[in-house]
């Protein structure tokens, strides 16, 4: 490409995507992106100036050769770009939704310099659904079995990231699933409307015809542990248990009817159908006053799925200001768009309820920003006699969640770190207990879905190497 044609290509104007009006959307579950044609898709791929040294790739926790990609888009190859994609993202209909590319690979783009980057992600949706939507998904040829067997506990993204590698590297891979369906946060966190639950079967369905097996309802740390899958004649095990143990403040009134985390409130909503109430007998409360506390991804996925459960007004109460936040600015538009209050440099004191202990109102306090802490953020300070009080019948906690414990209570020589988090050797995912690797929120602490896979595709790896050498 010489310079004259990588200068037209980088003034082409971005391909905008459609999506539902904020009106009509606020009354369904129904994704909100429509997504791109192929003629957006080709017109936005003509964009990408094929770069000879790509800083997406390496802003791709995962690798993806995205030029590569992009270039088979361009030349209408919709098929092989998914197959492209496939190579080193077992989830991309998954990735191309929920990953936070404007702070990884768009981050980078060389366009992006002086114009708008190139739309990588909805250009990875794009394929990733033509190719499932056209019935061309293809189950590749697979070695001849190694003699080893793989656990992986939790099947959520870092461990169907370890699964798809591992089958496709010749091993036996058995995932023990606690809840009744695969998929992590991918089915009990993310709402339908970011996410269809279809995307998700389907990528989980691929893994099965590839010859991943599925073991539902099993409590490792409970029903068995690590040990024991050893003596059942696993040869490597790789913990993918999440951070799913919930986060609260510590205020008065926290145990109030009406008072969720976002864990409990969207498995609820997500897994558990409650917003299909009463075709699925999984109540919740709906409210007409809803406050979320938090602003990060999860907090705008609980306050977004409350909106749509018709109560009068949802809010989002942060400490800090809109610069802050750590949601993804696309997330934070949406819920702009929706109608969601934002009560910023805010912070609930108390909860107050009724007589019978029914949530009723927060006692909340102005805050204004002081000197930065550790995370780099100026801290929150109270502003002395701010306090008012706001009607409040549902009030869902989003400030974080800890490490899953069962796997660690039941393994005491595998270490941990002072918050629970399984510890590992970053490049490889090796934890302290031989034959043990591990990967995700289990091991970062809440963080994205790329992140996990990330993790889960190092960890794969290293853990193929030790198992063809024996080493440790």
């Amino acid at each position: 490409m010489d310079a004259k044609e990588t200068k037209e290509r980088m003034k082409l104007p971005r391909q905008p995507m459609g999506e539902q009006p904020a009106k009509e959307r606020v009354k369904n579950f129904y994704e909100v992106p429509l997504g791109y044609t192929p003629e957006q898709a080709m017109a936005e791929a003509k964009r990408c100036i094929q770069c000879k040294k790509p800083l997406c790739v390496g802003g791709c926790p995962v690798g993806i050769d995205i030029p590569w990609f992009i270039k088979l888009i361009e030349e209408g190859k919709f098929v092989e770009a998914a197959r492209k994609l496939k190579e080193t993202n077992g989830l991309p209909a998954v990735c191309g939704r929920v990953c936070p590319q404007e702070d990884q690979c768009e981050k980078v783009c060389i366009v992006g310099k002086k114009y708008e980057p190139v739309s990588i992600g909805r250009l990875e949706k794009f394929a990733a659904d033509f190719e499932r939507e056209h019935g061309e998904v293809m189950i590749p040829n697979l070695p001849k079995w190694t003699g080893k067997k793989v656990a992986i506990v939790g099947g959520g993204p870092a461990g169907l990231a370890v699964a798809g590698d591992m089958v496709k590297l010749g091993h036996k891979v058995t995932i023990f699933e606690a809840l009744h369906v695969a998929g992590g946060v991918l089915v009990y966190g993310i709402p339908e409307f970011r996410l269809p639950k279809k995307i998700v079967e389907a990528e989980l369905d691929y893994l099965v015809k590839l010859g991943v097996e599925i073991e539902l309802n099993a409590v490792i740390g409970k029903t068995d542990t690590v040990d024991e899958l050893f003596e059942q004649g696993f040869d490597a095990v790789f913990v993918g248990s999440g951070a799913g143990l919930p986060n609260f403040m510590g205020i008065p009134g926290e145990n109030l009817v009406g008072v969720y985390s976002a864990n409990e409130y969207l498995t609820r909503v997500n897994l558990m159908k409650a917003y299909q109430f009463p075709e699925y007998d999984t109540p919740v409360i709906r409210g007409r006053h809803v406050a979320v506390i938090g602003a990060g991804n999860t907090a705008m996925d609980a306050a977004r799925t409350a909106l749509r459960l018709c109560p009068e007004e949802v809010s989002i109460i942060y400490r800090r200001s809109r610069e802050e936040m750590p949601a993804r600015l696309e997330e934070i538009h949406h819920g702009e768009e929706e109608g969601i209050n934002f009560r910023l440099l805010t912070f609930p004191k108390r909860f107050i309820g009724d007589h019978e202990g029914r949530l009723i109102a927060a006692e909340c306090v102005k805050m204004e920003l002081g000197e930065p802490d550790d995370s780099g953020r100026r801290r929150p300070v109270e502003v002395e006699g701010s306090e008012f009080t706001i009607d409040l019948d549902v009030a869902i906690i989003s400030i974080g969640n800890g490490a899953n414990p069962l796997i660690q209570q039941s393994t005491p020589d595998m270490n941990t770190n002072k918050w629970g988090n399984i510890t590992v050797d970053t490049e490889t995912g090796r934890t302290s207990k031989k034959g043990v690797f591990s990967g995700g929120d289990i091991v970062r602490g809440g963080a994205t879905v790329i992140l996990a896979m990330g993790d889960g595709r190092r960890a794969a790896a290293s853990m193929h190497e030790y198992l063809s050498t024996g080493e440790w």
